[in-house]
């Protein structure tokens, strides 16, 4: 999220230096980045970002330029660490299956540190400390497809129980269709070694979803307790939330979960994240997306707009969630006020390579599919790949995707441990130790160049780069040649992305056909439209409230299966492609 912008402008997945993990041996061995579960506050002027396996935090002063800060006093390898303010401090803690968790404070992070002032006397998994209007402060856990999330009120300056827990809520997937687990929310039985040693270990493959992830905001009298499900390997992986008059309930679950849900897209996942507002009080949702190939905890994380309505409803905009998003000056509406208007050009371009490894030809870095990737056929400097755009057009910005394919075959096996040493379940590598490099160039006829971003003198670490162009350039090639991967590892890139406008009419409006299927899912349908790369399916209680999105490429169907028993739905399908999007009109689908 930093360099090569004039505008502050991000996209998603966030650009960050994702940590490398080298777990250990066994069916589940792989060398891969990983960063998830997004706690997002605001303090004293600053936004500070803790995300599970880092080492360290994110802080900005403008939700765009992000700047990492190692930590070595706090633990590197904990999950889903939550930050919160209390008492004027920040204070941080994280996941433990056992009592004992340290718990740290401090009231100036960048100078200072983190000091530990005690540790949990029970057992926590994915903890979530807020602290109400009158100092009253409280604890919110749970990590489970068995037991619930819970919570009790603790001393905000011991941090220690001063209640009995709680029971807040537990899973209901036989009536909220998000929760439950598969891909699509769908399970199928585990086929893989990696998928049966994932099911036995970790209780994967079962149909008890995994509730996860408390995050609590108060809005007005009303208390919002979000959480996450139904596991975060899947494309469905999102945000709900229940309501309550009081911090410890009761607690009532909202109709319109999941608010943060991306199950289609370049990158799907939206769920375990932090609600925050930005100094100009405008509300937005951290989260965590899900790449899950070398690994089902290979993850991301992403930035979303959110609000209230004036019914007090909480909703993200997930709608083009991983295009470019702008970073307001000022209040805005999140529904309108981020957008650059600039649309995807390269989808399903023509592309060439060098060489290409098989079954990862170069067609994979314009699919929109952050799972796909284009790898080449060895190992050597300078490997490319080139984009044909097939005519000119107005070029505004270029994502490069990086692919971690392989790496762990190239990577050194660790040494032994010796016999005083302890055992350890991974290692976390440091990215800017073994950035990918590359030189990005364009071109408007295919023969003179001009150079994007030169990897050959920058040698930082950024997976999602954004280059974002100083003054828009009319283009129709895009041209990326390898220069340095980790461990000399084939050049490897899931997608790039060319954002900008098109002199085309945007795609004529289709009519959607929706019909309930079951109490959790409708399908929904459509006649292809002339000229349109995709669909937005949007759908929602109310007819002008829409606020849930599912996009759509390369079919003219798709089966809603989030939807909540109980309730209608009404639904529209927006067309859309490189000149712009053209709305569709609402239709009712009914209970079942």
């Amino acid at each position: 999220m930093t360099g090569d912008r004039v505008a502050a402008v991000f996209c998603n997945p966030l650009d960050l230096a994702y940590r490398f993990q080298d777990f250990a041996g066994g069916p589940l061995r792989a060398v891969f980045r990983e960063a998830a579960d997004p706690s997002v506050v605001r303090f004293r002027d600053r936004y500070y970002m803790f995300a599970s396996m880092s080492g360290g935090y994110w802080h900005s002063t403008d939700l765009h330029t992000w700047h990492f800060q190692a930590a070595p006093d706090l633990p590197a390898g904990d999950y889903a660490p939550d930050v919160r303010e209390v008492n004027g401090a920040l204070i941080v803690t994280a996941s433990r299956r056992k009592p004992g968790s340290p718990i740290f404070r401090s009231v100036d992070p960048l100078t200072n540190g983190f000091e530990c002032v005690g540790e949990s006397t029970f057992a926590w998994w994915d903890p979530n400390l807020y602290q109400d209007d009158d100092s009253r402060t409280y604890l919110y856990w749970g990590c489970s497809n068995t037991e619930p999330l819970r919570g009790l009120e603790v001393d905000p300056s011991s941090l220690q129980p001063v209640s009995d827990p709680v029971d807040i809520l537990r899973g209901q997937p036989d009536a909220h269709g998000w929760e439950r687990n598969g891909e699509n929310n769908r399970m199928t039985p585990p086929r893989t070694l990696r998928e049966r040693f994932s099911a036995r270990v970790f209780g994967t493959h079962s149909s008890s979803p995994f509730l996860e992830g408390a995050w609590m905001t108060r809005r007005g009298d009303t208390y919002y307790l979000q959480y996450a499900g139904p596991g975060t390997e899947y494309n469905v992986y999102a945000d709900g939330y229940y309501t309550a008059p009081s911090p410890l309930g009761p607690f009532t679950p909202s109709p319109h979960s999941p608010f943060s849900s991306k199950p289609g897209g370049f990158i799907t996942g939206a769920g375990h994240g932090s609600t925050f507002q930005d100094a100009h009080g405008n509300w937005w949702h951290a989260a965590t997306m899900r790449i899950s190939v070398n690994n089902r905890f290979e993850r991301r994380l992403g930035i979303f707009p959110a609000g209230f309505d004036d019914e007090g409803v909480l909703f993200c905009n997930q709608i083009f969630g991983d295009y470019p998003t702008r970073v307001p000056e000022g209040p805005i509406d999140p529904w309108t006020g981020t957008s650059t208007g600039w649309m995807l050009q390269s989808y399903r371009a023509r592309t060439t390579a060098t060489s290409s490894a098989d079954g990862h030809g170069s067609e994979y870095l314009v699919d929109e599919d952050i799972r796909t990737c284009w790898v080449a056929d060895d190992s050597a400097p300078g490997q490319q790949v080139t984009l044909d755009l097939g005519d000119p057009r107005e070029v505004h910005a270029v994502q490069i995707n990086v692919a971690d394919h392989g790496l762990t075959r190239h990577k050194p096996k660790r040494p032994r441990r010796g016999p005083d040493e302890q055992p350890v379940a991974f290692r976390a590598v440091h990215p800017q130790d073994h950035p990918v490099r590359y030189l990005l160039e364009s071109s408007l006829d295919g023969a003179e160049w001009t150079t994007l971003h030169d990897g050959r003198v920058d040698d930082s670490d950024r997976p999602h780069r954004l280059v974002t162009l100083t003054t828009p350039a009319r283009l129709q090639y895009l041209r990326v040649t390898g220069v340095a991967t980790p461990w000399d590892a084939p050049f490897a890139l899931s997608g790039v992305r060319v954002f900008g406008l098109h002199d085309v009419a945007p795609p004529a409006a289709v009519i959607a056909r929706a019909v309930r299927t079951s109490p959790l899912e409708a399908t929904v349908s459509w006649a292809t439209s002339a000229g349109a790369d995709g669909y937005n399916v949007r759908y929602g209680l109310r007819k002008e409230r829409l606020y849930h999105s599912w996009q759509v490429l390369g079919n003219d169907t798709v089966t809603i299966s989030t939807l909540n028993a109980g309730h209608g739905y009404w639904v529209a399908v927006d067309s859309f492609g490189p000149g712009g999007v053209t709305a569709g009109d609402p239709v009712f689908v009914g209970e079942r």
